[in-house]
């Protein structure tokens, strides 16, 4: 048998959480119903499908620009400009496979074997895997439970060490629903300027943010637009998680480090999909306006039924597609409650503690991914267990 590397032998057991328990329940004949998935329930919007098909059909087929077709990164500066308030050129644009790809470069690029970059917990677990492969150790900086998993700098510069390189910031928050605020940024970007360190932001539900709330990202903010990868993704905005589609922003110092690890690894992004992705960015801002409020009216329903239960308590997500109700209340642990939940009522919800300990006694829901319709089949599903302890 051959030998496999470090990086497969000794790192964290790869984990697919509840999806591949459900998986094998549906075969089983089974109604299950999925909230454990982020994955958008909406179609991708009919324009932007049609703009890669005529693209596919315009001989849009060949090798294209290492780091995406400049008309896209052209707009797409211009997005992050106007959005983002960071002030990027297109040469400082790479687009890339999803978001999944944006980290992985940024990751491999920015750590050396034995350093160590911050994760704040409750984390999203790709992130914590793709640091180990990259030879560096995931540091846990707990986030304040008591304040709704809020940032705060006494909680992390303890752990920073000479070692230390970099912040992982995923805003708005996979799995809480946070979105933080300026406030909190500003302490994240104090201690990196103050450190030194880099940051690489995860920014993949910038637009899914709810009650007139504002996502700042923290590329915006005084000197940290040198030290920063930001990263967003087409996949949940746009409905687009499977054309695997996204990009990153990051000073021109940064380009040439980042491009070698993606040239080398799949040389550059599907040509003829570039071009829906930029009918996406430059189409009518009214078809994420009209997602994004289906989204809110689901965020209210699983809200407001969650906290009819007995022993569940549900703050209101700023953002995402996600709840993350507390159930310490019942005495059952996340995992214990998760897998009671998938066998009695054929409901698949992910367990907290699979993103950290601080999401023990906390389940993760996702309300973007189901039809109002079955969603509410399964609040319904839902309380007859918690109802039956």
């Amino acid at each position: 048998m051959p030998k496999f590397a470090r990086r497969i032998t000794q790192t964290s057991k790869k984990s697919y959480g509840m999806f591949a328990k459900a998986a094998g329940m549906a075969k089983e004949g089974r109604d299950i119903i999925h909230l454990e998935l982020g994955q958008p329930v909406h179609d991708t919007p009919e324009h932007i499908k049609q703009a890669a098909i005529d693209a596919l059909r315009g001989g849009h087929v060949h090798y294209s620009d290492l780091q995406g077709i400049l008309p896209l990164r052209e707009a797409l500066a211009a997005k992050v400009r106007d959005y983002n308030r960071i002030e990027v050129s297109a040469s400082e644009i790479m687009v890339t496979n999803g978001l999944t790809q944006a980290s992985f470069a940024a990751f491999m690029a920015l750590l050396d074997e034995g350093e160590e970059a911050v994760l704040l917990e409750p984390y999203y677990p790709q992130h914590l895997g793709k640091v180990e492969m990259a030879g560096a150790k995931p540091v846990l900086a707990p986030l304040d439970k008591a304040a709704g998993f809020a940032i705060r700098k006494d909680l992390i510069e303890p752990l920073i060490t000479p070692r230390t390189r970099m912040i992982v910031l995923v805003n708005p928050s996979n799995p809480t629903g946070r979105v933080y605020s300026r406030e909190e940024l500003q302490a994240l970007a104090d201690l990196a300027i103050e450190h030194d360190l880099a940051v690489v932001s995860d920014e993949v539900y910038e637009q899914i943010v709810f009650d007139d709330g504002r996502h700042t990202s923290i590329a915006s903010l005084p000197g940290m637009k040198e030290r920063t990868v930001t990263m967003f993704a087409f996949t949940k905005a746009y409905a687009m998680d499977g054309w695997r589609l996204g990009y990153l922003a990051a000073d021109k110092s940064m380009m040439p480090a980042l491009m070698k690890i993606t040239t080398t690894e799949v040389t550059h992004v599907n040509t003829f999909i570039q071009y829906g992705a930029l009918a996406a960015v430059t189409g009518p801002a009214s078809v994420l306006d009209e997602m994004v409020d289906d989204d809110c009216r689901k965020r209210d329903l699983v809200v407001s039924r969650l906290n009819q239960m007995p022993g569940v308590v549900c703050p209101r997500p700023e953002g995402t597609i996600y709840a993350f109700p507390d159930i310490s209340r019942t005495g059952l642990t996340a995992q214990a409650a998760a897998d009671a939940i998938l066998e009695k009522v054929d409901v698949v919800v992910e367990a907290g503690s699979f993103y950290g300990g601080l999401g023990e006694h906390h389940l993760r829901i996702c309300f973007g991914s189901q039809s109002y319709e079955r969603l509410e089949e399964a609040m319904d599903r839902l309380s007859r267990f918690f109802n039956s302890l």
